[in-house]
C-alpha cells in the first residue's frame, strides 16, 4: 500500500452499499451525455474506489461518456524526491484511463482528463516537476490542484492533512501558479467560503490562468457555522459574485455530500431521494448559474467522497431535476459541454 497512513482519518462519510441500495430510481433523461468532471480513485484502509468501483457507478443508468480524475494523494511513488512522488498518481490515473480507452469495458472514457498535484510553493522550481507530470499523463494532464481548504476550527476538516493557513496568498504559491499558463494547465481550487476573498485576489492576479472553483465555493455548515445557514449563504453569495466577475473563473456544482457542508443525509433511515436533494440544493445551484452562466458551470459527482450520502444514479437525477427549466443548450453546457471545453477533453 503506497498511501499515506494518515489518509485513514480522512473525514468523509462511510460508504454503506446496503443502505444505498434502499433507494432506487428510474433514470431521468437516460440518453443525455454526461461528463463527470470531478471524482477520485484510491485504495485505503476500509475504502476502495478503483476501476471496478468507478465503472460500476458510471454504468448505473446515466449516459456517462467521460470523466475527469482529480488528485487525492493516491498511489504516490514510494521512494525518491518528495516533490516528484505525486508523479505516481498521474501514472496511476493514466493507466486507469488506458483501460477505459481500450474499449474492452464499454464506451465510457474514464479519466479522460487528469488533475494532478505539484507543490506550487516551489515557485520557479516547479517547472521540471510540471514537465514530469505532463510526461506521465500525456495529453490527459489538464490541471493542478493543491490542498488549500483551511479553517482554524477543528470541526471544519475535509482533509486529514491541514494545509498552511494563507496558502492562497503565499507569494511562492502565486509564483508557482504563474507557471501553469506556460504549460497550458488549469488550476483547480477547493476552498471554503471563508477563503473566497483570498481566492479572488489570486484569480485576479493570474488573469491568464483558468481557475476552476471546486464544490460550489465551499459554503460551510459545521462547527461555528452550524445553524447559520442564512448568514453563510449571504456571505458565500457575495463572495462568489465577486469571483464570477473574473472571466478566468468557472465553478463545479456539487460536493453537497461533504461533511463540512453540514448535510446529514447519512443519518436518514433510507437514502435521500433526488426530489429532496434537488429541493435543498436549488438555491445554491440557481444562484451560481445566474452568476456564472452555464458556460462556466459544470455538475460534478465528487465520488467516492459524496457516496456516503447518496448513490450515483440518484445524484445525477437530482441534477437533472434542477435543470428542467433550462434550455437544451444550457443543459448541454451543464452536463458535458462546459467540462469538455474548459478541460479540453478528448473522448475519442
Amino acid at each position: 500500500m503506497q498511501e499515506n497512513p494518515d489518509i485513514k482519518i480522512s473525514p468523509h462519510g462511510q460508504i454503506r452499499t446496503d443502505w444505498l441500495d434502499k433507494r432506487r430510481e428510474d433514470i431521468i433523461w437516460p440518453d443525455l451525455p454526461i461528463i463527470d468532471p470531478h471524482h477520485h480513485l484510491w485504495d485505503r484502509p476500509g475504502s476502495k474506489y478503483l476501476f471496478d468501483e468507478l465503472r460500476e457507478d458510471i454504468t448505473s443508468g446515466h449516459n456517462i461518456v467521460g470523466t475527469l480524475f482529480v488528485q487525492c494523494r493516491s498511489m504516490y511513488k514510494e521512494t525518491g524526491n518528495d516533490h516528484y512522488k505525486p508523479v505516481g498518481e498521474v501514472e496511476f490515473a493514466n493507466g486507469i484511463a488506458a483501460r477505459f480507452a481500450s474499449g474492452l469495458y464499454g464506451k465510457q472514457r474514464g479519466c479522460a482528463g487528469i488533475v494532478g498535484c505539484a507543490d506550487l510553493t516551489l515557485g520557479h522550481d516547479i517547472q521540471p516537476i510540471l514537465e514530469s507530470l505532463i510526461a506521465a499523463g500525456g495529453m490527459r494532464l489538464k490541471g493542478i490542484r493543491n490542498s488549500t481548504a483551511w479553517h482554524e476550527h477543528e470541526a471544519v476538516r475535509s482533509n486529514p492533512i491541514l494545509p498552511p493557513k494563507n496558502l492562497l496568498i503565499d507569494p511562492r504559491f502565486s509564483e508557482g501558479v504563474g507557471h501553469l499558463e506556460k504549460y497550458g494547465l488549469r488550476l483547480d481550487v477547493w476552498a471554503y467560503h471563508t477563503q473566497l476573498p483570498l481566492l479572488h485576489d489570486l484569480a485576479k492576479a493570474h488573469a491568464n490562468v483558468h481557475i476552476i472553483i471546486n464544490h460550489l465555493g465551499g459554503p460551510l455548515g459545521v462547527g461555528p457555522y452550524t445553524n447559520r445557514k442564512k448568514e453563510v449563504f449571504q456571505t458565500w453569495q457575495s463572495e462568489m459574485r465577486r469571483l464570477a466577475g473574473l472571466p478566468n473563473t468557472s465553478v463545479k456544482l456539487g460536493g453537497f455530500g461533504l461533511m463540512v457542508m453540514g448535510h446529514q443525509y447519512h443519518k436518514l433511515e433510507t437514502p435521500p431521494s433526488s426530489d429532496l436533494l434537488a429541493a435543498e440544493w436549488r438555491p445554491y445551484v440557481e444562484t451560481l448559474i445566474e452568476m456564472f452562466g452555464t458556460k462556466r458551470c459544470m455538475y460534478e459527482s465528487n465520488f467516492p467522497v459524496d457516496k456516503g450520502m447518496f448513490s450515483y444514479h440518484v445524484l445525477w437525477n437530482a441534477f437533472k431535476k434542477l435543470s428542467q427549466a433550462c434550455s437544451q443548450d444550457e443543459i448541454a453546457d451543464l452536463f458535458h459541454e462546459t467540462a469538455r471545453r474548459i478541460y479540453d477533453l478528448d473522448l475519442s
